[in-house]
C-alpha cells in the first residue's frame, strides 16, 4: 500500500474526527474570500471616489488582520492535530517506517484536510457572495445593487495567501516528526502543553498576573492627552499578558488550594472533577487564555461597530445642523439673506452670533488649527434657543474658559478640564468642552472658545469681529439655486470681508464610515466562532485522553450520571473561567473606547456579553455530548 492511500484511507476512517477543524478554517476562507470579493466588486461605486478609496483601504485593513488570525489559527489547528495524530502515527514505526516516511503520511494527511477545508470554503464563499453583500449593505444602510458574481482574482488571491500559510505549518509538522523520537510520538497525548509547576510559582504568576492586569485596566480607562494612545497600547500588551499569568498561575492556585480542603473536596463528586480541572490548567492554561483574549476582542470589536455608527450619525447631525452660513464683517446682511432663501423655499429655523477672529500669535494652546476665535456666552446661548440646540452650560468666571468643539470620530484627548489656554497674555482655566454643533460646520474648521461676556469686549480690539449668519432651509431641492443667489450676494460685497458655507443635504463624504459598522460585526462573528472552535477542538482532543480514566472508574462501581455530572463541571470551568475572565476585561476595553469616541455603551457592552454568552453555552453543550461520547 503506498503512502498516498494509506494518507487518503486514514483521512477517511478519521473524517468526523477533523470535522471542526475544517468547518473552523473553511469559515475564516469563506470571510476572507468575501472581504477580498469587496475589492473587486463594484458595490462601492455608488459612494463615489473618495468614500471608495477609504473603504478600499478598510477592506485591505481587514483582509490583512484576518490574514494574521489565519496564520495564527491555521497554526494552532495544525498543532492539535499533530498533537492528535503523533501517538496513532508513531506506531508505524513497528511496521517499519523511517520518520521521513512517517512525515510524508502526516503532511499528505493533513494536505488532505486542508484542501477539504480549502474547497469547503471558496465554494461556500462564492454560493454566499451575493449574500454577503447584501448583508453588508443593508448594515451598513447603503442602496446598492448587489450582483452575484464572483471574479477569478478573490479566488486565487484567497488561495494563494491560504496554501502558503497551510504548507508553512504542514511542513514544520513533518520536520517536527522527522526529528521526534518512537517515544515522545507514543506518549505524545500525555505531554502537550503540561507544565510542572510547584505552589510558590503558582503564587508569583498570581502576584505578578493580578498586578500587570491591575495596571493594565488602569491604563485602559485612564483619561488624558495624546500620551493616551500609547496607554492604549501598553493597555492591550499587559492586559493580554495579564490573562496569561492568570491563567497560568492564580486560577490553577485557587483549585490547587481548594483541592487540599478535605470538606470541600469529598462532596458530591468533587473529587472526580476539582483535580481534572488543575491537571487542564496545567495542560491547557495557554490555550484558554488565547480563548480569552479572543472572545475580548470579538467583544470590543462589536462594541467599536456600534460606536461608529452612532458617531457617524452624529457627524452627520453636526455637520448639516445648518444648509448655508454667511461670515461677514457686517452685521445686516440677515435680512437680504433671508429674503433670497424665502424665495425658493421656507426656513426652518435660523439664528446669528459675533465671533472674535484672532491671530495665532495673540494665543497658546494645545491645539493645533490655523484659525482661532472667541465666542460670547449670551450670543451662543441666544444662537442655541433659536435653533433649539441643548443648553446647559453654566457662564464661565473672568478666568474661565469653554472650548466649543467640533464632533470627532475618535479622540485621543479624553481629559481637557483643568486645560490652561493664553489669550493676550492672560492664562484662562479650561473648565469644560461642548460639541453641541451652536456654529455647525465652522467649527471643524475653527477651534472656539466661550468666554464671559465681561471678558468677551475685554477681549475685541485684539481681533477682527465677524458676524455668522445661520440657516436651515426646509426643501434640499432648492439648495442648488439658493447656493447660487448667495454667491452672488457674496461677490458682490467688495472691499469687505464675506464668506459662505453651504452643506449640501445630499452629499456626504463619511459614508465610508457606515461601512465599518458591518465589518466590526463580521470581525466580531469571525473571532466568536473561532475562539470557540479553538475550545472545541481542545476538549475534543482532550476527551481521547480520558477513555481508560473513565473505563477504570465504571469498572470500579462509578455510576454513569455520576460521571457525566463530573465532566459537565470540569468542561463547566473551562467554558466558565473564560469567559468570566473576559467579561470583566471587556467592560474596560469597552470603557476604554467609550472615552476616545465619546460615547455610552454600556447597553452594548451588555449586550455582546450575552451574545457571547449564548455562543459558548451553545458550544458547551455540544462539547459536553462529544466528550462523554469519546470518553466511553
Amino acid at each position: 500500500m503506498t503512502v498516498w492511500k494509506l494518507a487518503w484511507l486514514n483521512f477517511k476512517n478519521g473524517f468526523k474526527n477533523y470535522l471542526s477543524l475544517v468547518i473552523s478554517m473553511a469559515f475564516t476562507v469563506l470571510v476572507f474570500m468575501n472581504f477580498q470579493n469587496l475589492i473587486y466588486s463594484e458595490v462601492f461605486q455608488v459612494l463615489g471616489e473618495h468614500n471608495r478609496e477609504y473603504i478600499e483601504v478598510l477592506v485591505q485593513v481587514v483582509s490583512f488582520v484576518l490574514a494574521c488570525f489565519m496564520f495564527f489559527f491555521t497554526g494552532y489547528a495544525t498543532s492539535v492535530f499533530l498533537t492528535r495524530r503523533k501517538k496513532e502515527i508513531g506506531t508505524y514505526v513497528f511496521m517499519g517506517l523511517s520518520n521521513q516516511k512517517i512525515g510524508k503520511l502526516y503532511s499528505i494527511e493533513t494536505l488532505f484536510t486542508g484542501l477539504t477545508a480549502l474547497g469547503l470554503g471558496i465554494g461556500t464563499g462564492i454560493l454566499t457572495a451575493g449574500l454577503f453583500q447584501m448583508i453588508l449593505v443593508t448594515l451598513a444602510g447603503l442602496t446598492v445593487e448587489v450582483h452575484f458574481f464572483v471574479s477569478a482574482k478573490p479566488v486565487l488571491v484567497t488561495t494563494v495567501i491560504y496554501l502558503v500559510i497551510y504548507l508553512f505549518f504542514v511542513l514544520k509538522g513533518y520536520a517536527n516528526i522527522a526529528r521526534s523520537s518512537v517515544l515522545s510520538m507514543i506518549s505524545a497525548a500525555r505531554q502537550n502543553e503540561y507544565v510542572r509547576q510547584n505552589r510558590l510559582i503558582l503564587l508569583v504568576k498570581a502576584v505578578f498576573g493580578c498586578g500587570i492586569l491591575g495596571m493594565g485596566y488602569s491604563l485602559a480607562v485612564r483619561r488624558g492627552g495624546p500620551e493616551i494612545l500609547g496607554h492604549a497600547f501598553e493597555a492591550v500588551v499587559l492586559v493580554t499578558l495579564g490573562v496569561y499569568l492568570l491563567f497560568g498561575g492564580l486560577i490553577p492556585l485557587c483549585f490547587q488550594t481548594l483541592a487540599e480542603n478535605k470538606r470541600f473536596l469529598y462532596q458530591k463528586e468533587r473529587i472526580l472533577w476539582v483535580n481534572r480541572v488543575i491537571f487542564r490548567m496545567k495542560k491547557n492554561y495557554r490555550t484558554y487564555a488565547i480563548v480569552s483574549v479572543l472572545i475580548l476582542c470579538s467583544v470590543t470589536a462589536l462594541a467599536m461597530g456600534f460606536a461608529m455608527r452612532e458617531r457617524y450619525e452624529n457627524i452627520i447631525q453636526f455637520e448639516q445642523v445648518y444648509t448655508f452660513q454667511l461670515l461677514s464683517s457686517r452685521d445686516d446682511l440677515a435680512d437680504q439673506a433671508e429674503r433670497i432663501i424665502r424665495e425658493y423655499t421656507d426656513i426652518q429655523y435660523q439664528g446669528e452670533a459675533p465671533i472674535l477672529t484672532l491671530d495665532t500669535s495673540d494665543i497658546v494652546t494645545g491645539d493645533f488649527y490655523n484659525h482661532y476665535a472667541v465666542l460670547p456666552y449670551s450670543a451662543v446661548r441666544k444662537l442655541a434657543g433659536s435653533v433649539s440646540l441643548e443648553w446647559n452650560i453654566p457662564e464661565p468666571g473672568d478666568d474661565e474658559i469653554i472650548r466649543v468643539s467640533r464632533l470627532y470620530l475618535l479622540s485621543l484627548l479624553t481629559d481637557r478640564s483643568g486645560r490652561q489656554v493664553t489669550i493676550g497674555g492672560k492664562v484662562y482655566r479650561q473648565t469644560g468642552e461642548t460639541s453641541e454643533p451652536y456654529l455647525g460646520y465652522l467649527q471643524e474648521q475653527v477651534s472656539f472658545y466661550m468666554v464671559s461676556d465681561r471678558e468677551y469686549e475685554r477681549l475685541r480690539p485684539l481681533g477682527q469681529e465677524l458676524y455668522t449668519f445661520n440657516y436651515k432651509i426646509s426643501d434640499p431641492a432648492a439648495f442648488q439655486a439658493v447656493k447660487e443667489r448667495l454667491g452672488e450676494l457674496v461677490d458682490d460685497r467688495d472691499g469687505e470681508y464675506t464668506a459662505r458655507v453651504a452643506i449640501d443635504p445630499e452629499k456626504n463624504d463619511l459614508d465610508w464610515v457606515r461601512v465599518l459598522y458591518p465589518f466590526c460585526i463580521f470581525m466580531f462573528l469571525v473571532f466568536l466562532m473561532s475562539s470557540g472552535s479553538m475550545m472545541f477542538m481542545k476538549v475534543y482532543n482532550d476527551a481521547f485522553e480520558e477513555r481508560e480514566r473513565c473505563r477504570v472508574m465504571g469498572r470500579m462501581g462509578v455510576e454513569e450520571s455520576v460521571l457525566g455530572r463530573a465532566i459537565a463541571w470540569e468542561l463547566g470551568m473551562a467554558y466558565g473561567l473564560a469567559f468570566l475572565v473576559m467579561a470583566v476585561s471587556s467592560w474596560f476595553s469597552v470603557r476604554a473606547l467609550a472615552n476616545m469616541m465619546y460615547a455610552d455603551l454600556t447597553g452594548v457592552n451588555v449586550v455582546s456579553v450575552l451574545v457571547v454568552f449564548m455562543i459558548l453555552l451553545f458550544c458547551y453543550g455540544l462539547s459536553v455530548a462529544v466528550y462523554k461520547r469519546n470518553s466511553r
